[in-house]
């Protein structure tokens, strides 16, 4: 009852109250990011896989620039995030528009991460099963760890939580996370912007 009816309800009552809260804040970002990006837009947009696979447009605020090398490629994540990208991202600021995919109904307050389309042939059968449940701004593996843990120990988690999802859960989750964001805890990977590219389980 709770996965089917009231998760959605609540999901859409609260992303809806969170824009509008949050809507100052969202213009502030929004021009500062115009600026710091050196005309590469305010927003990240990407197609990512959501319940049962289907497609949807993940929107995040965009923390990085476009600059390329001298043969035009994109230089390296570490190369392009801004001071004011770092900052937003430290604070989980860049993940805020995703409440407009919660809106619409393509991701869940909690939930596995949505993550790229090129993983869906990698993942075993069991690690599928995170497709079971809609993606979420954060979950149980970004509350376990997020991007410190290894590949296989975040998507264990995340079909976990899809074999477990309730009401209270959620309500844990949720409280673990603002914690986690006040103290900035396991926003990126010991080595590296973003967490390593995952390479499939051989």
């Amino acid at each position: 009852m709770y996965k089917h009816f009231f998760k959605p309800f609540l999901d859409s009552s609260l992303s809806f109250f969170g824009l509008v809260i949050i809507s100052p804040l969202f213009l502030v970002v929004w021009v500062v990011l115009l600026i710091t990006n050196e005309g590469g837009g305010a927003f990240f947009i990407q197609t990512r896989p959501g319940y049962r696979g289907r497609f949807f447009k993940v929107i995040k605020f965009k923390t990085m620039n476009d600059k390329v090398d001298c043969n035009g490629n994109l230089l390296p994540d570490k190369d392009r995030v801004t001071a004011f990208g770092c900052f937003i991202r430290s604070l989980s600021i860049d993940e805020l528009p995703q409440l407009i995919n919660v809106l619409k109904g393509d991701m869940s307050l909690v939930g596995p991460r949505p993550l790229l389309v090129e993983y869906l042939p990698l993942y075993s059968q069991e690690q599928a099963k995170r497709h079971n449940a809609r993606p979420g701004m954060t979950g149980w593996a970004q509350v376990n760890g997020r991007n410190a843990i290894s590949w296989k120990q975040r998507l264990e988690l995340d079909v976990w939580y899809v074999n477990n999802v309730s009401f209270w859960l959620d309500v844990k989750i949720l409280f673990i996370t603002a914690k986690k964001v006040f103290v900035r805890d396991g926003i990126n990977a010991s080595n590296s912007v973003t967490m390593e590219p995952f390479r499939g389980n051989n």
